[in-house]
């Protein structure tokens, strides 16, 4: 019976997946205004998106590649800021304790970097970029992504191929190409 119910569970996932990822987002799309949490697990507004802005998406908070790949962010905020970045937001889709939590263990310091929650994955679903992670992280996640946008308006996506690693989304990259 266990058994039963854990096969029924996968497929409920990875039919959830599938249903909440539109068509993924190009260049010159526009990011969606999709509510998402960053300080209060009650207050959801849409990403202010003046200026450039470097959205990265990460599959899960405390992962050990995303552990990895978000320091240099937060290590490179200030070129970053330097080559005009407004802001540098890491997306995850967990809900606001995680990412406030994680946010605090990788910059205990504190940083400029904005930690982003997209507890019902809404955001990440809009973007086209949602990732079965049922086997892994137990529910539908975000695709490894990074988004430069001026405005709304994408200017360059970069997508890992393997989401558990980090090749082309990675802060020296991005930077190199701003």
């Amino acid at each position: 019976m266990a058994s039963i119910l854990t096969t029924t569970a996968q497929a409920a996932h990875s039919a959830a997946a599938s249903l909440l990822s539109a068509a993924q987002i190009q260049v010159g799309g526009v990011v969606p205004p999709e509510p998402v949490k960053e300080e209060e697990a009650t207050k959801s507004e849409p990403l202010p998106l003046t200026g450039i802005n470097v959205i990265v998406g990460v599959p899960g908070a405390f992962t050990g590649t995303c552990s990895a790949q978000v320091p240099g962010y937060i290590q490179t905020l200030d070129q970053f800021k330097a080559k005009g970045v407004q802001n540098v937001f890491v997306v995850a889709v967990n809900d606001v304790f995680v990412t406030k939590a994680w946010k605090e263990q990788l910059a205990p310091n504190g940083t400029g970097v904005r930690f982003i929650a997209d507890d019902t994955g809404a955001f990440t679903s809009k973007l086209g970029l949602v990732l079965d992670a049922t086997p892994l992280l137990g529910a539908p996640r975000s695709k490894r992504y990074v988004i430069v946008a001026n405005g709304d308006k994408v200017q360059t996506l970069a997508i890992e191929e393997d989401p558990s690693k980090v090749t082309i989304t990675d802060a020296k990259t991005i930077l190199a190409q701003l």
